[in-house]
């Protein structure tokens, strides 16, 4: 038997292996959880794909690698090699693909989450696992949502409720200049929350000069069904709930609810009343209470 064969049957099923417009060639995709790579790894994959792929490499916009033109026989020396650094091949097909994740409270002034531990747990669960469709997690530590998590098929967005005290408010309209929802406005000379237009950012209690206003702690909104492309589509909300620990294990169940009732062929988002989410989302908020009192 040639070696062709025998590399096909035991790779190309694995969605790191990526065939493009050259038979002869594949791109391999790499799995680095959040975009979070060693100096010393980046090194060796740059070593790596200038004596194997291309010399070049790809930055994918879900904050991983890609290594093209590798000659289908050189694939397994490849994954070796690259192994040798604990770098592991990725996942593109139906799977769990590669978890993206902003800095989080690591870096980011403007984060209310730490998205690290979750985007890590995630990852040792999950990754790579075998799905009826594509699943992609993202995190974002605020609202702001640089990693497009609402646009994923399950997202988690960090937020902070905002506690004003009007009876100690100066007035001095900071928060209300700082507010980008305009929530905050100006009436009969007092300023006032909207909680309509406020989407909980925390941004207001930051910049209170006098540090009036406080916030409730951070919450973890888990939202379901986005949709990348030529037709995005905004995430339905799930639930929102009071410790990283549970927005673990709503993302474990809301896993275990894709495998065992989507099916392939459709994208999340158009088989969501099929899967009957409102029946889904009342066993999860009765089963995952937050015990926060407003």
């Amino acid at each position: 038997m040639s070696v062709r064969p025998k590399i096909q049957k035991n790779l190309e099923d694995r969605g790191g292996v990526i065939t493009g417009t050259n038979k002869e060639f594949r791109t391999i995709r790499l799995r680095i959880p959040g975009g979070i790579i060693s100096p010393d790894q980046l090194v060796h994959i740059g070593k790596t794909a200038k004596k194997i792929g291309s010399g070049t490499v790809h930055l994918t916009i879900r904050q991983t690698i890609e290594i093209s033109h590798v000659p289908i026989d050189k694939i397994p020396t490849l994954i070796r090699d690259l192994e040798k650094k604990e770098i592991f091949l990725g996942a593109e097909y139906q799977e769990v693909v590669n978890i993206t994740a902003c800095p989080g409270t690591d870096r980011c002034r403007y984060s209310i989450i730490d998205t690290r531990n979750i985007l890590l747990q995630l990852d040792n669960k999950h990754h790579g696992r075998d799905m009826p469709i594509k699943v992609r997690i993202a995190i974002s530590s605020c609202p702001n949502g640089c990693t497009s998590e609402r646009a994923s098929e399950i997202g988690i967005t960090g937020l902070r409720t905002p506690i004003r005290n009007e009876g100690l408010c100066t007035g001095c309209g900071t928060c209300a200049h700082t507010c980008k929802e305009n929530a905050i406005i100006m009436i009969n000379g007092r300023l006032h929350l909207d909680t309509s237009l406020c989407v909980n950012c925390g941004m207001c209690i930051d910049s209170c000069p006098f540090h009036i206003i406080k916030g409730h702690p951070p919450m973890f909104m888990i939202t379901v069904g986005g949709r990348r492309g030529r037709h995005m589509v905004q995430g339905r909300e799930l639930i929102v709930v009071d410790s990283e620990e549970k927005a673990i294990a709503v993302v474990d169940t809301v896993i275990d609810w894709i495998y065992r009732y989507a099916y392939s062929g459709k994208t999340l988002t158009d088989q969501m009343d099929a899967m009957k989410f409102s029946v889904f989302q009342k066993r999860i908020q009765r089963d995952f209470p937050v015990s926060r009192t407003e």
